[in-house]
Parts: C-alpha cells; sequence; structure tokens
C-alpha cells in the first residue's frame, strides 16, 4: 500500500487469477481512468467516480476467459483497502451517508456508516438478471469485498424496478452519492466521530 498524501493511497495486488492496481483520491474533481476488460463494469466504475466527486484509477487484468468474477470481486477488495488507507484516522469526516437515487423506473437507497464494522445488507437487486453479459449476482460480490476491506457498514436495496441495467446503475450512483457524503469533512466535528474515540 502506498499512502500519497491526504486521503490518497494506490495499491497492486496480484495473484495467479487477477492483477488489480487502485489510486483514489477522496478530495477528486470525478475523474476516472479505468480498465478492467469489462465494458459494463469499467461504465459503472467511471458512474462511480464522477457521482462520488472521487479521482479514480483502476487497472484490471484477470482470468475473464474462465469468469468475470474473481476480476470483479478483487477490484472490489483493493479498491476498499485503498479507501481505508486513504481515510486514515478519519478524523474529521461525517462518517454516515445515504442517497436515494433513481433511474428511469427504479429507485434505490444507499446508506453507507465507515463504522470500521463492516457489514453488507443487498434487498431488491435481481440477482439472477444480466446487463448485457454483466451477471447481477457479481454486483453483490463487488460491494461485499469493498466494504469488508473498507471497513464499511453497507445497506443497499432497490425500492422498486424492473430493468436490471438501471437497478444496477441507480446502486453505483446511490453508493457514490452515499459515500460522498460519508468521507466529506465537516469542521464542526472534532477528531474521530465516535463517542468511542476511535472507528
Amino acid at each position: 500500500m502506498k499512502k500519497l498524501g491526504k486521503r490518497q493511497a494506490q495499491k497492486t495486488r496480484k495473484t495467479s487469477e487477477t492483477e488489480i492496481s487502485v489510486r483514489l483520491n477522496l478530495d477528486g474533481r470525478g475523474t476516472a481512468k479505468v480498465k478492467t476488460g469489462i465494458p459494463f463494469f469499467d461504465h459503472m466504475l467511471n458512474l462511480f467516480a464522477r457521482h462520488g466527486l472521487l479521482d479514480l484509477e483502476v487497472k484490471a487484468k484477470g482470468d475473464l476467459d474462465v469468469d468475470l468474477h474473481h476480476t470483479v470481486e478483487d477490484v472490489g477488495l483493493v479498491l476498499g483497502q485503498v479507501l481505508a488507507a486513504a481515510l486514515g484516522k478519519k478524523e474529521g469526516i461525517r462518517r454516515y451517508g445515504c442517497a436515494h437515487v433513481p433511474m428511469d423506473e427504479t429507485l434505490a437507497r444507499v446508506a453507507v456508516d465507515l463504522s470500521g464494522r463492516p457489514y453488507l445488507e443487498l434487498r431488491g437487486l435481481n440477482r439472477r438478471g444480466r446487463a448485457g453479459n454483466f451477471p447481477a449476482q457479481l454486483v453483490e460480490e463487488f460491494l461485499r469485498s469493498l466494504a469488508v476491506q473498507s471497513g464499511m457498514n453497507l445497506h443497499v436495496e432497490i425500492l422498486y424496478g424492473r430493468d436490471v441495467h438501471h437497478q444496477i446503475e441507480a446502486i453505483f450512483k446511490g453508493l457514490a452519492r452515499a459515500l460522498e457524503e460519508a468521507v466529506r469533512r465537516d469542521s464542526r466535528v472534532r477528531g474521530v466521530p465516535s463517542t468511542k474515540g476511535r472507528i
């Protein structure tokens, strides 16, 4: 893991299945350079950066001839680790974030708590559906890896909606906006936002 300065971090992870490199700036402008070999996933990560006002670089090489699963899961894993590193001690942040995002007929609700206690609750997504050749089930694998590695309590719910593409896009945009709120600095917060003195 490489700490690049205030609220920035970078990491490369290499296994026999994937090679993932992620660079993240929490105080960015929403720019993204993403290349995973999975066009739909690239699109979602670009949306995530844009709506979260994050500067994000992702380079991934994976065994896509076998499955998309390893690449998607491992990108979530490394992104979670980089997010945790960029947050550091979490001093002065708002900690909680929530967003409702509509996408045509779909409405998603995403709530995050950067508590250090990882948990994922995902409801309402059509896990058997596909957006093009992208299985919706992989959204859960990505979110779980991200939540566990970043120490995020993450609740995601599709309140209603039919189109799987719209469901997934609303989730990524909602996650971005909830996370942008949670990582935002608040001058009224002294130290970490917890009565325990650490999170």
